[in-house]
């Protein structure tokens, strides 16, 4: 049965699922839709992506560590982005990421889940212009959903959204559900708020 988080809401994923070994990080996020004049030109789809940061006691230890559209697997094998989807448009997730919980290296402690919007500056597009965004940790075993954050904050402005963190603590995996929004305006600078 999936559990809906709240904000700042921790679950054990290790207690909660005997064995667990694999899970799928669904992200998933629409575009409001604009009301335009008659001759106003089409605005310019949302392109958001997804990305994963593998951190060693909360810092990042360099851009190999930074799992996204650019880099789809982890050197280790452990975490494997699924590959760009350039429209968010249709049901379900966005993106998806694949974490091996049993293939993380030990000095990797967490996991950063984070969605940032391609040329969001350029284009003049931020988070207040996307709704029903989600981020639902999967069992790849059965494809059973464990639990599902969805964000319902206003983030009007944000350009990059910390959606989440899978972490290590005292032998066990567990989650995090944060939410948190950024101005940051690419992949590399949100990265380097963990340098």
């Amino acid at each position: 049965m999936s559990v809906s988080l709240q904000k700042g809401q921790k679950v054990s994923l290790s207690k909660e699922r005997a064995g667990l070994s694999k899970i799928i990080v669904g992200l998933g996020w629409d575009e409001v839709q604009q009301k335009r004049g008659f001759f106003a030109p089409k605005p310019q789809d949302i392109d958001c992506d997804a990305f994963a940061l593998l951190l060693t006691n909360g810092r990042l230890m360099g851009n190999k560590d930074i799992v996204y559209y650019g880099n789809l697997t982890h050197s280790s094998g452990s975490v494997q982005h699924m590959g760009d989807n350039l429209t968010g448009a249709g049901a379900g997730d966005d993106e998806q990421i694949v974490i091996d919980l049993n293939r993380v290296p030990m000095e990797y402690d967490r996991i950063v889940i984070a969605v940032n919007i391609y040329k969001a500056f350029d284009r003049h597009q931020h988070f207040g212009m996307i709704q029903n965004a989600f981020i639902r940790l999967v069992d790849a075993r059965n494809n059973s959903e464990m639990c599902i954050y969805n964000l319902t904050d206003n983030y009007s402005g944000m350009t990059a959204m910390l959606f989440g963190e899978v972490y290590r603590h005292n032998g066990e995996w567990k989650f995090n559900a944060i939410g948190q929004g950024t101005n940051d305006g690419d992949i590399g600078s949100f990265a380097r708020r963990y340098a």
